[in-house]
């Protein structure tokens, strides 16, 4: 469904994405890292809006760099920017049946009933004939996603999608995800990489470090973490709980109460290890 190998994106002399190889199939797929990683530069090149400067591209077993490849890709991707651009002065119906007049839906009847379709998976029947400007962030968010949903796409790349979303429709927004065919998804949620992905690529400054599934981003951090009631000074991460403990991630003294880790403490670890001298 997508397979990147050696994809390079520079604006000037910074390198967005350096060198960046990713192979997915179906499933939920999340990209995790810092602003300025270079997720959204990523995204936005599998979602046929930029074209790599190096490297090469394939997404749903098409090429876009091919003009009458793209256009098919295009019928069969849904794309969540990380700032959609939603018109104001539409209401949310006008909005996903613009999205869906783009998409070739030229069946008035079918295009209606797949307007509301995607209005009701999101949650936004009640308000699907309000302006958008009267609406709050995540109802916004909720438009831009239904937007993405029509057609029922075989590839959805989402950028932060869980943006402006409470929890009862975080909820609700994983299982659409669950069933889609294959999403990419950027996000700095990383209990919703734990809940919904079966693999994951962390980035840092523009590069891949690290590939594989939640379990093993979790397992980087195996034996190097543990809690106590006092801060360990030579702990290279430590903070307070809920429970009044601190938990320490790095090489645990002698005697440590080593605890299980988690993906955060994982990604944590892969962090310092990122940023070491």
């Amino acid at each position: 469904m997508i397979e990147a190998i050696a994809l390079t994106k520079s604006y000037g002399g910074t390198r967005a994405v350096d060198d960046v190889t990713l192979s997915a199939d179906r499933g939920v797929i999340g990209l995790l890292g810092p602003n300025g990683a270079g997720k959204t530069s990523l995204l936005r090149m599998a979602a046929t809006v930029l074209a790599p400067d190096e490297g090469s591209l394939r997404l749903l077993g098409l090429d876009p760099g091919r003009a009458d490849e793209r256009v098919q890709i295009r019928r069969r991707l849904g794309y969540l920017p990380q700032s959609p651009g939603l018109y104001p002065g539409f209401t949310p119906y006008d909005m996903v049946d613009y999205v869906a007049v783009l998409k070739e839906h030229t069946d008035r009847e079918r295009r209606r009933h797949e307007v509301r379709r995607v209005l009701e998976a999101v949650t936004l029947q009640d308000v699907m004939h309000r302006k958008i400007r009267a609406l709050s962030g995540g109802m916004k968010q909720r438009v831009a996603l239904a937007c993405a949903l029509v057609g029922q796409p075989d590839l959805l790349v989402l950028d932060e999608p869980a943006n402006g979303l409470d929890p009862d429709q975080r909820l609700g927004l994983r299982s659409l995800l669950s069933a889609a065919p294959t999403v990419l998804m950027a996000t700095h949620n990383i209990s919703e990489v734990s809940a919904l992905c079966q693999q994951v690529y962390v980035m840092f400054t523009g590069r891949v470090r690290f590939a594989g599934t939640p379990a093993e981003l979790a397992g980087l951090a195996h034996g190097r973490v543990w809690e106590d009631d006092r801060q360990d000074p030579d702990a290279v991460r430590s903070w307070l709980t809920p429970t009044g403990s601190y938990r320490h991630l790095g090489d645990p003294p002698s005697g440590a109460a080593v605890v299980d880790p988690t993906l955060d403490d994982g990604y944590l670890l892969l962090a310092r290890m990122e940023h070491a001298p």
